[in-house]
């Protein structure tokens, strides 16, 4: 049952990390936009940041990971994806 938790937990840090990533590109992406003169790219960014909106709401503020918060979903992602690499090659050798 602890890991199960403990998986959570990994699990929404890792999506909190990975929304706050989403949103800076979305803003990079738009200032591109902007830099380059295509005035279209605004009903993207409207919608970009509809759609961000109700988690915002939901949650409050959002707040920022620390550096060890960041150093720890990256240290379970690196763990996750050599167990998988470390699976795929267990399959690829019989």
């Amino acid at each position: 049952m602890a890991n199960l938790t403990l998986d959570h937990s990994i699990l929404a840090a890792a999506l909190e990390g990975l929304e706050l990533q989403k949103s800076r590109i979305d803003e990079q992406i738009s200032q591109v936009r902007t830099a380059l003169g295509k005035g279209g790219s605004s009903t993207k960014a409207a919608a970009a940041s509809s759609e961000a909106a109700p988690a915002k709401a939901s949650g409050g503020a959002q707040r920022e990971l620390s550096a060890a918060a960041r150093s720890r979903i990256a240290a379970a992602q690196k763990k996750r994806w050599a167990e998988y690499r470390k699976q795929k090659a267990a399959a690829a050798h019989g």
